[in-house]
């Protein structure tokens, strides 16, 4: 190579820099003017508390693991996990348990098991390579995997989980998760995916799902074949009913090698997709639909948004008199190590246009924490509900453990704002 060429080379390396620190600065300045805007409108202070609503070893349970969140109609705040009873296995006997809240998140009911409470199914026989001679409990044990809830504008509930990776039911609370419908099996809707993928596994969320302004309830899945022959061993999408939740009907595959999405409504109608991924870019993948079900766009790296091989959390926010919206909010851990022991610093991000840029982040949580989901309340404050293992765990062990409580942060936008 030439002097010149190399020259040439460094010459556009160093301005490269330059671009991505004053971009930085650009964002710091952004987020510290908004800010102050905030505080100087009503005197808004920054506020941020948490409280630990599961533990490992309580109750009877190994571990609890894979939140998620909504808030109602009524403003009830339901947070719900698996309770897994003998290991810290993703397979085993594992349960589904909810807490409520109904005075906006300061106290909650103690944990109640719901979903799939009638006659125990057979375990799914497939397993991938990485699990093979590992202790995932005997044959009579069950894994009630994988819970999503939606939260409807006329107050109904419903949730949608799995059994075994591998069968899915529905459910639905008419009394803001105080009582649920008999379990319906709506695995048929993922059949029809079978012709792209002939998954071996599936599993919804996990986190939340939504319903669109036409009502229309879309909910993202992610399903998986272990044949190392097939020509498509990964995808996600979503399937969606139009009859509050009736009947379900399979959408398009979104994002193919990729697993564990999560969706939010966007301002103009569509809905954004992100998902995780193991693609060396370690960023975080996004697609968009209008109709959250079929005719997804070309997936794309958010640069902002690290991607550490972890699920997230996406929310759409209205915005406040003070912080006007919409906006969108994301969580993850900030990091893009891919070790599961590497998982820390979960912290919020902050878009003000549908997710093609994310200027603001802030750290919720310093060290190993990992999965997460976000809902706001009706008075604008956020609650994240995430794993947290900055707690001495109750088990010693070897290495970084984000798993000893699922903690539940509640903060307004004035927190993530402040610089």
């Amino acid at each position: 190579m030439s002097i010149a060429a190399e020259s040439s080379i460094r010459n556009q390396f160093m301005e490269k820099r330059r671009s991505l620190r004053l971009q930085a600065a650009c964002r710091l300045l952004w987020a510290a003017l908004l800010w102050t805007v905030a505080v100087a409108a009503d005197g808004a202070e920054p506020h941020l508390e948490k409280t630990v609503l599961f533990a490992e070893r309580t109750d009877g349970f190994t571990l609890y693991r894979i939140p998620g969140i909504v808030v109602t109609a009524k403003g009830t705040v339901l947070v719900y996990c698996e309770a897994r009873k003998f290991s810290d296995a993703d397979r085993g006997e594992i349960e589904i348990h909810i807490r409520r809240s109904t005075d906006g998140s300061r106290t909650f009911s103690e944990p109640t098991q719901v979903a799939h409470l009638g006659p125990r199914l057979p375990r799914n026989p497939n397993m991938p390579d990485k699990k093979q001679g590992k202790d995932l409990g005997g044959p009579e044990e069950q894994t009630v995997n994988n819970p999503v809830a939606i939260a409807t504008r006329e107050g109904q509930v419903h949730l949608i989980y799995c059994v075994e990776y591998m069968r899915v039911f529905h459910i639905r609370s008419d009394d803001d998760g105080l009582s649920w419908s008999e379990p319906v099996e709506i695995t048929a809707a993922f059949h029809a995916f079978r012709r792209q993928l002939d998954w071996q596994a599936v599993a919804t969320g996990p986190g939340h799902a939504v319903e669109l302004a036409s009502g229309r309830l879309c909910v993202p899945f992610w399903m998986a074949t272990y044949d190392r022959k097939a020509p498509l061993r990964k995808g996600v999408g979503t399937i969606f009913s139009d009859d509050g939740g009736n009947r379900w009907q399979s959408g398009d595959i979104a994002v193919i090698d990729a697993g564990e999405p999560n969706i939010a409504p966007l301002a103009d109608g569509a809905v954004l997709l992100t998902a995780r991924n193991g693609h060396r870019q370690s960023r975080r993948l996004v697609t968009r639909s209008k109709n959250g079900a079929t005719g997804w766009s070309q997936p794309t790296f958010a640069d902002e948004l690290y991607e550490p091989g972890c699920m997230a959390g996406v929310i759409a926010h209205p915005g406040t008199s003070v912080v006007p919206g919409p906006l969108l909010l994301f969580s993850n851990p900030h990091t893009t190590e891919r070790a599961h022991s590497a998982r820390r610093d979960v912290t919020i991000h902050l878009s003000r246009d549908d997710g093609k840029s994310w200027p603001v982040s802030k750290t919720l949580q310093h060290g190993p924490s990992a999965y997460s989901d976000l809902a706001v309340l009706p008075n604008g404050l956020v609650l994240c509900f995430y794993e947290s293992g900055t707690d001495a765990p109750i088990k010693k062990r070897s290495r970084d453990w984000a798993y000893a409580n699922l903690t539940l942060a509640r903060f307004n936008l004035e927190w993530i704002l402040e610089p």
